[in-house]
């Protein structure tokens, strides 16, 4: 960007991006705009750090990703060359404020996989604010770790489930991955596909054949959960919302995980039904 481009960034508030390149002695993070050194001192490096909730290694680690800002102001220094200073503290209040606080429960929103703990994945819903999608949102099919279904960096589509006391977005991703008569709709009987071995019990192995979709097989030695393997579909049974399959092949040999299958890719849900109605068992959830 010229300097005519961030001067006009500056006058109009308007929220930038760019990569950190160092974070120096005197904890600021370091930028070049368009040539132009640009510095962010360390309190407006993240909503949180005055009050000390956002530790050092959180802001250290922004160094070689890219980072939103707002510039605040420009000054020249005695050499006349321009310095910008930044601030993504700002930057993330006016994320928060103007967006993810007005949005509703059950919105379709855009979000990016930034690092992944046993008990779920945690996202950027913007500027770098991080939002919570629990194990247990991201499929219907039951997974062992949050990594049998996303990866770090991964873009997402989500809804917004609920918000924690803390005001954070808590998000969901498993009822855009369609229902069980969605899913079962793209498969018939006598076919023979590819699944995941999810979980081996003693009357049987549960693979999945979708994210939001799996069958029930008869006991076979040797399967693990997370292993890839080939499967006849022997029947489809809606009523009792069953999908029976046999084991074909247990060596298929390379590692698989499911992309994502949106069946809803915007708009807001209210309420979402994932048994069919014959069923006994009713998976369904609420965004109220």
């Amino acid at each position: 960007m010229s300097e005519a481009a961030l001067r006009r960034a500056m006058a109009g508030q308007e929220i930038l991006q760019s990569t950190a390149l160092a974070f120096d002695t005197q904890r600021r993070l370091h930028f070049r705009l368009g040539g132009y050194t640009a510095l962010m001192e360390y309190e407006e490096c993240a909503e949180g750090v005055v009050q000390g909730t956002v530790r050092d290694i959180a802001i250290l680690t922004r160094v070689g990703r890219p980072t939103c800002f707002l510039i605040q102001s420009c000054e020249a220094t005695e050499e006349g060359q321009l310095i910008f200073h930044l601030s993504r503290t700002e930057a993330q209040r006016r994320c928060r404020v103007e967006y993810l606080d007005e949005l509703p429960l059950g919105s379709v929103i855009h979000c990016t996989v930034t690092h992944i703990e046993p008990f779920g994945a945690f996202c950027d819903v913007g500027c770098g604010i991080s939002a919570l999608l629990p194990i247990d949102c991201l499929s219907v099919s039951r997974i062992s770790s949050p990594a049998d279904r996303v990866s770090v960096g991964q873009q997402l589509l989500c809804a917004v489930k609920s918000r924690d006391p803390q005001g954070r977005l808590v998000l969901t991703l498993r009822e855009l991955l369609g229902t069980w008569s969605e899913n079962a709709a793209c498969f018939s009987p006598g076919e023979t596909v590819v699944g995941i071995v999810r979980s081996v019990e003693d009357y049987g192995v549960f693979i999945e054949i979708a994210p939001n979709l799996a069958g029930l097989a008869e006991s076979t030695e040797g399967l693990r959960p997370g292993q890839a393997v080939s499967v006849y579909i022997k029947n489809i049974l809606p009523d009792k919302m069953k999908i029976k399959l046999v084991v074909v092949n247990r060596n298929v040999g390379s590692s698989l995980r499911f992309e994502p299958r949106y069946f809803i890719r915007g708009g807001r849900l209210q309420h979402w039904v994932y048994s069919t109605p014959q069923s006994p068992k009713q998976i369904e959830t609420s965004f109220v």
